[in-house]
């Protein structure tokens, strides 16, 4: 089956974008508070063990630690060239595993798990070899043909010859951080990085067997063109990823340190960035690449895209997945888990979380326990997300409530979308049509309470 055509319409963008949650979560990570700890978070755990079949389980590991800053980044990382830093958070990481894996009942299978950072690869391979090691000895993993295991990596500082070790482990998915290939935007960001050296690493995986390659680019950076990201697109299709992530640069330097080391004037204004946007839509599925949802792409064969046409897609902290009925399990500083009812999250600074762990204790910092009515929203957000419709009638099925009034307390933030044409109501069901796929988390924010107001139809 052909790809679905994924209509550009950079005024249709522009007119209806604005900042707000990408809904990896709902309620989104703001909203948990202090006021859920250790004893809320296992709690949880005893819920979903407890559920009559025990849900699977998806684990996450944080890794902050980066060897040089890249301007961009708004992601919780240290950076720091003392490698004796990484054997000394491995240590608390097993000492967090074994006070959390008991928790679960022994039969609940894992059947996903990724590394992320900060730079995962700042950890050697033996030293990543212990982590997973001492997963596998407190959790029972899936067989590799159901599970995934997955690493981010910088080629920048892993070479080829890592590639065997990290297989051996077990990884069968590695995520390369690209942006761009442009020499003057890498300057810019303070991230050099060649083509050579990322295709000699995207070939060694594939050499090892790695079972899905997936890259990251961004625009809006600072420097980039219309031509440069030309050749980097072309570049990137040259890869041949399986998976590609192209994230829309957010410049708050207000927030993010580093991003104050970027010169605002040199940043592609508004018409310019949604420019780049269409010019990396065209070239993706010019060259066959399914939209997924949001930032995401995939060859049309990939486990993302199946699972998107047989309705089994999935969205949680880690992105899109096609596992979904897990639980996610998080370790490390500033690590989030979704457990049963409930959202928990990790210290964010590194010497806090290290603290908590060194008392022997678990390292929550806040969290939050669902209510009935933010199920309910969380499911028809997850329904928009994944699947760019929701069907009230079966919502309300599925939680014995009148859904409906869901769909009407929305109408005045729906109806701009509606005369736009980006969404339609059929009945009691809403769909989001190609025209609006790129606004997927605007549709969904309209049914958060707590999200700004909608353009004004």
């Amino acid at each position: 089956m052909p790809p679905t055509p994924l209509p550009f319409d950079a005024e249709l963008i522009a007119r209806h974008d604005r900042p707000g949650p990408r809904y990896t979560s709902y309620p989104p990570a703001p909203r948990f508070h202090e006021g859920f700890g250790q004893r809320e978070f296992e709690a949880a755990i005893a819920r979903s063990n407890e559920e009559p079949l025990p849900r699977r389980l998806s684990l996450y590991v944080h890794v902050p630690f980066c060897h040089s800053p890249c301007f961009y980044c708004g992601c919780n990382r240290v950076i720091t060239r003392d490698a004796a830093r990484g054997p000394a958070y491995r240590q608390r990481l097993q000492h967090e595993i074994d006070r959390i894996a008991p928790l679960f009942a022994p039969d609940r299978k894992v059947v996903q798990l990724h590394f992320g950072g900060g730079t995962p690869n700042f950890l050697p391979v033996p030293e990543l070899a212990a982590i997973v090691g001492h997963l596998r000895r407190h959790f029972v993993f899936a067989d590799e043909r159901q599970a995934d295991l997955s690493l981010e990596v910088d080629p920048r500082t892993l070479g080829p010859d890592a590639m065997p070790g990290l297989r051996a482990i077990g990884f069968n998915r590695i995520s390369l951080g690209i942006q761009d290939f442009d020499p003057a935007v890498q300057a810019a960001v303070n991230r050099r990085q060649g083509f050579e050296a990322t295709h000699a690493l995207v070939e060694a995986a594939r050499a090892v067997g790695m079972r899905s390659v997936n890259v990251d680019l961004i625009y809006g950076l600072p420097r980039q063109s219309a031509a440069g990201f030309a050749r980097t697109l072309e570049q990137v299709l040259a890869l041949r990823p399986d998976r590609i992530a192209v994230y829309s640069y957010a410049h708050l330097p207000q927030m993010f340190r580093a991003q104050r080391r970027i010169d605002a004037a040199e940043l592609p204004d508004p018409a310019q960035k949604i420019a780049l946007l269409g010019q990396a839509i065209a070239a993706l599925t010019a060259a066959g690449y399914v939209y997924i949802g949001m930032d995401h792409f995939a060859l049309p064969f990939d486990e993302l895209a199946v699972a998107q046409r047989r309705g089994g897609l999935h969205r949680n902290f880690m992105g899109y997945t096609t596992h979904a009925d897990t639980d996610l399990v998080g370790f490390g500083a500033s690590a989030i888990s979704r457990i049963a009812d409930a959202y928990a999250q990790n210290q964010r600074e590194l010497a806090a979380w290290e603290a908590a762990i060194d008392a022997g204790g678990l390292a929550i910092w806040r969290g939050l326990v669902l209510e009935t009515e933010d199920l309910i929203r969380a499911d028809l957000i997850q329904s928009l997300m994944c699947h760019g419709e929701v069907d009230f009638l079966e919502l309300g099925r599925r939680w014995d409530v009148e859904a409906i009034r869901l769909l009407d307390e929305a109408r005045p933030r729906l109806a701009a979308l509606l005369a736009d044409g980006l969404v339609a109501l059929e009945g009691d069901r809403l769909r989001v049509l190609p025209r609006g796929r790129l606004l997927l988390r605007v549709v969904a924010a309209c049914f958060d309470p707590a999200a700004p107001p909608a353009v004004a139809a």
